[in-house]
């Protein structure tokens, strides 16, 4: 673990109940894609965990739609990534409204090979940590369901760099989907300002 994980460990730590405590504590972990989501969320994990803490850890891109819903729809590449690429209502649903309360839930796997969403259960402790991991976390459909966000900051050219070679060599798709996607979050939901906790991922966290 990089000394810079270890610190942002530390800050978000400063935002979790103490250890033990009864109930569920719901967090975000938002940012755009490649400022180190999926590694600081693992680190974090491991770290409750190391203190006894039962988590879950849930990877907002486990549960994205169809291609069919996704591609080709006529609505503009950056309006399907940021509104099509994920059912926030459904997800709003079957996972977001019972992450309090509810012992199971059953939420919609994406599988990539056969292009389809398959039912995953996933058992909820009664007392712990519940971590979400993703980007566009901060929709005004699912903000209320988090008890804190934080929010990796990381400049887009930074992030790009973080690609592979060959995605690089495709910096088209970047510019009209991707980007395009991030910029219509960015301008609806302000992340940056309404996240509980910022953290500065230009350094190295990972590539997720």
């Amino acid at each position: 673990m990089t000394q810079q994980i270890q610190t942002h460990i530390r800050q978000i730590e400063d935002l979790l109940p103490a250890s033990g405590t009864a109930g569920r504590f719901v967090l975000g972990i938002d940012g755009l894609s490649r400022s180190g989501k999926t590694t600081l969320a693992d680190a974090l994990k491991r770290r409750l965990s190391e203190r006894g803490d039962s988590c879950v850890l849930l990877h907002i891109d486990d549960y994205i739609t169809e291609r069919r819903l996704r591609y080709g729809t006529g609505r503009g590449e950056g309006f399907e990534y940021y509104r099509l690429q994920w059912d926030a209502e459904q997800l709003e649903r079957s996972l977001f409204a019972g992450l309090k309360t509810a012992p199971l839930l059953t939420l919609p796997r994406y599988d990539g090979d056969s292009d389809c969403s398959l039912d995953e259960p996933i058992l909820l402790p009664e007392h712990g940590i519940i971590l979400i991991e993703g980007v566009f976390l901060q929709r005004s459909q699912w903000r209320e369901y988090y008890d804190a966000v934080v929010y990796l900051d990381c400049l887009r050219e930074r992030r790009f760099e973080r690609e592979s070679e060959s995605a690089r060599r495709q910096r088209f798709k970047f510019v009209n989907r991707y980007w395009k996607g991030e910029e219509l979050y960015l301008e609806a939901e302000r992340p940056a300002e309404r996240a509980d906790l910022v953290l500065d991922a230009e350094s190295s966290l990972g590539t997720s």
